[in-house]
C-alpha cells in the first residue's frame, strides 16, 4: 500500500529524553524521502510545539512548529471551545499554565471560585493537591485531565505521567474525568485531520503505546504500527484487546511496513 502522511509518537518512538533512539532518525529520514507527510504528536503536556523543534532538532530530527503538537496544545483547544470565559483551578505543570496564558484563558487559585478543574502531570503533586482537587469538585464542577497516560518514559526509567495524578484525584472524589485529552481524544483526532492532507487510509500511526497511539490510529481508520522502543513489552502486547496492524523494534525498522 502507499503512504502519503505519518503521525509519530514523540517519547519512546523517536527519543528517549533528549536521546535519539537507535535507528529512529534513520527511519525518518526514510518516510521523508518517501515523501510521506509527517506530524509529531506528543502527549506531553508541558512544553509547547516550538519547545519540541529544539528538541527534536537537536536528537536529530529536521522539524518545524507547525508539524508538531502536544497534549497541551489539544488541552488548549478544547478548553478554548467550551470553557473560553471559566476560571480554570490547574494542578499541573507550569508549562501547561504558560499555554494556558498564551491562549488567553483564565486561571485561579480559588477553589471555591473555580469553574472546572484542570488535571495533569505535576511533578510537586503533593496532599494539598488531593485536597484542593476533592473540595472544587464537591461543587460538582468539571473536571478535565491532559492526557491519559500513567507512565512516561524518561532517560534512566519510566516514570508516573498525567494519568496518575488524573487518577488520584478521580479516586478520591469518587468520579471519573469529564474529559481527557491528549491521544486519542477526539480533538486529537480533529487536529491530526486538519494538519495532515492525506485522507485517513493513507496515513501511518507510529508509537509506542496500545491505549494512546494504537488507539488513536484504529479510531481514525488509520494503519497502525507499534513500536517495541517505549513501554509496551510483549507480555503486555499479548494481553491487549487492542492490535496494532503492525509490530517493529524501532522506527529505523519502518521499510517493513512502507516498502
Amino acid at each position: 500500500m502507499e503512504f502519503s502522511g505519518a503521525v509519530l509518537d514523540v517519547d519512546g518512538t523517536v527519543v528517549r529524553g533528549d536521546d535519539p533512539i537507535p535507528g529512529a532518525p534513520a527511519g525518518y529520514r526514510r518516510l521523508r524521502e518517501a515523501g510521506i507527510e509527517t506530524l509529531f504528536v506528543s502527549n506531553n503536556p508541558t512544553k509547547a510545539p516550538p519547545a519540541y523543534v529544539d528538541r527534536l532538532g537537536a536528537a536529530g530530527y529536521d522539524v518545524d512548529a507547525e508539524r508538531v503538537f502536544t497534549a497541551g496544545s489539544v488541552t488548549t483547544r478544547y478548553l478554548r471551545e467550551h470553557h473560553a470565559d471559566d476560571d480554570l483551578l490547574c494542578i499541573a505543570d507550569p508549562g501547561l499554565r504558560d499555554q494556558f496564558a498564551a491562549a488567553g484563558l483564565s486561571t485561579t487559585d480559588d477553589v471555591d471560585a473555580a469553574d472546572a478543574l484542570v488535571a495533569s502531570i505535576d511533578r510537586e503533586f503533593d496532599y494539598d493537591d488531593l485536597c484542593t482537587a476533592l473540595w472544587a469538585l464537591e461543587r460538582d464542577i468539571p473536571f478535565i485531565g491532559t492526557d491519559p497516560d500513567v507512565v512516561i518514559p524518561a532517560p534512566e526509567r519510566d516514570v508516573p505521567g498525567s494519568g496518575a495524578v488524573i487518577n488520584a484525584i478521580a479516586g478520591v472524589a469518587e468520579r471519573d474525568p469529564d474529559a481527557v485529552l491528549g491521544k486519542p481524544s477526539d480533538t486529537a483526532i480533529e487536529m491530526v485531520r486538519e494538519r495532515l492532507s492525506a485522507p485517513a487510509e493513507e496515513c501511518l500511526v507510529v508509537g509506542d503505546r496500545l491505549d494512546t497511539d494504537i488507539a488513536l490510529g484504529e479510531r481514525a481508520g488509520m494503519t497502525t504500527v507499534l513500536v517495541r522502543s517505549g513501554v509496551t513489552d510483549d507480555d503486555t502486547l499479548a494481553a491487549s484487546e487492542t492490535v496494532p496492524d503492525h509490530v517493529i523494534d524501532h522506527l529505523g525498522e519502518i521499510d517493513r511496513v512502507i516498502g
